[in-house]
């Protein structure tokens, strides 16, 4: 009976191709691919843009509710044609009909288009504190159960460090201040740079 060798009598040790592997250098070696992370889109991105940003408008949000309608329009369908007796198709389908209408009721009355950009909110912001306002922040919150889009306005006076901030809600449809805070400023700010700790 003949015994089968998996090495090569050659070299009597390794296979050629585990001898072709070794000689080859590592960097030639095939890698694996990058893993995959997920991405922003670009007009939300605002890494590594150049200019002033510009925040989506908040009307984007009835685009889903449309899609629902149309998914609502192809549950029913469905239920109408297979409601002579077919096997996958019952009531079901017209439930989840209803409840998509429901959503994208929601998501299409909730998509108020904005007509008040940042800049604007923080000339309102500044016009509620009552005071100089040097350095401001604007956030974009929702508030309310139709999400209304709102501006938060977080702002400092101009001394240094400030002695006064302020918190302002500016509506983003209408421009209105719907509430703001003024209070003198609890932080403890300091110009010098931090001493580093000594070393033992």
């Amino acid at each position: 009976m003949t015994e089968h060798r998996l090495h090569d009598d050659r070299s009597g040790d390794e296979p050629p191709a585990l001898q072709q592997a070794a000689e080859e250098s590592p960097a030639t070696l095939e890698r694996p691919p990058a893993e995959h992370r997920d991405e922003l889109p670009d007009d939300l991105n605002a890494a590594g843009y150049a200019g002033p940003y510009r925040f989506p408008d908040n009307s984007r949000r009835r685009i889903p509710g449309v899609i629902y309608l149309g998914l609502a329009a192809v549950c029913v369908v469905v239920w109408v044609l297979g409601e002579d007796g077919a096997a996958f198709v019952n009531d079901g389908f017209l439930w989840a009909a209803a409840a998509l209408v429901v959503v994208a009721v929601i998501s299409i009355t909730s998509g108020w288009r904005m007509h008040v950009d940042e800049k604007e909110a923080l000339v309102a912001a500044q016009q509620a504190v009552g005071f100089p306002v040097g350095h401001a922040s604007a956030q974009q919150v929702w508030r309310g159960l139709r999400s209304r889009p709102t501006w938060r306005v977080l702002c400092y006076s101009t001394e240094d460090p400030p002695t006064r901030r302020g918190l302002v809600l500016v509506d983003a449809v209408d421009g209105r201040v719907v509430e703001h805070l003024v209070e003198d400023n609890p932080e403890r700010w300091s110009a010098a740079p931090p001493t580093p700790p000594d070393r033992v």
